[in-house]
């Protein structure tokens, strides 16, 4: 039998933050479709295939270094390279927003191969308690996949007690969502970890945060994910560590002491959203690069 730790804390006041699967769905289609009218010039002369946003350096004769994009295999992947400056739009991924804003920024990144050079990622900012997210369409096989992003945030929060954030969460029929990439403030300790949570489902809400991996702000990591539905597992890694206290099952996970199940994935969204007023500091600036997701572990190397 289980048991709650103090670990496994959900945040107080998300109840009507709008946080369950169908939640920002007209903002989303009004978004999406406003992205598909500013950039369905820009990616139809692209010839992206499936596998998504190539960097130019790819381009045969280019001569540059090849990026994870590359790889045909992958369910998703988008390097921000071939979408044009400002205002993120995608056809293939929509947007959902609340005091919040994603734009596509030249900055210096870490990615292997390209050290100090200058590329496009994406820039989540958010005011608050807002929200920030690209929504991105999934059908994995076997309701399982693997993801990975390159993020580097600029502070986490110190405001309130118990602040709760999610960088990655997903959803679709049934069983609420499952964040993957999140995280809290403990004043306790104190500190800021990563952590593993869910809410909506039957466990309820809750954020399972580990001392042992703590979210380190201003640097770029290299942060992968596994959700396997043969026993409703998440894994996480760090730079390539596995953290195994952030691993979590049917029998395991958080909340309440019921069977922790997957809904039927049909979206990812990947972005920042914390979930209580008052903050410190007063706004949040993160980067993306590299969202990919794949039926194999796509490493950090790529």
């Amino acid at each position: 039998m289980r048991k709650p730790t103090r670990q496994q804390t959900a945040a107080t006041d998300e109840q009507g933050a709008g946080t369950g699967p169908g939640r920002g769905r007209a903002a989303v289609a009004v978004a999406a479709a406003a992205a598909l009218a500013a950039s369905a010039l820009t990616l139809g002369a692209s010839g992206a295939s499936a596998g998504g946003g190539t960097d130019e350096t790819d381009r045969p004769g280019r001569g540059g270094q090849r990026t994870v994009c590359a790889d045909e295999s992958l369910l998703f992947c988008e390097d921000f390279e071939r979408l044009p400056l400002g205002g993120a739009a995608s056809m293939r991924w929509g947007i959902d927003t609340r005091a919040g804003t994603l734009t596509v920024e030249k900055v210096r990144t870490e990615r292997p191969g390209r050290h100090g050079r200058h590329a496009r990622a994406l820039r989540v900012h958010t005011a608050d308690n807002g929200r920030a997210f690209m929504v991105i369409p999934v059908d994995p096989p076997e309701n399982s996949f693997y993801g990975r992003i390159r993020v580097k945030v600029e502070e986490f929060p110190t405001a309130p007690d118990w602040a709760h954030y999610t960088l990655v969460e997903a959803s679709g029929e049934g069983a609420g969502v499952v964040r993957p990439i999140g995280g809290q403030y403990a004043p306790t300790v104190p500190g800021v970890f990563w952590g593993v949570g869910s809410d909506g489902g039957p466990t309820g809400d809750w954020t399972s945060w580990q001392e042992s991996s703590p979210s380190v702000a201003d640097r770029w990591q290299c942060v992968e994910w596994q959700l396997d539905a043969s026993d409703n597992r998440v894994q996480v890694w760090i730079d390539g560590d596995l953290q195994e206290e952030l691993t979590v099952d049917t029998e395991t996970a958080g909340g309440a002491d019921v069977p922790f199940v997957f809904p039927d994935f049909g979206e990812v969204r990947v972005g920042w959203q914390l979930y209580q007023g008052g903050t410190t500091p007063a706004e949040f600036d993160l980067w993306l690069d590299d969202v990919a997701f794949g039926t194999q572990q796509i490493g950090c190397d790529a």
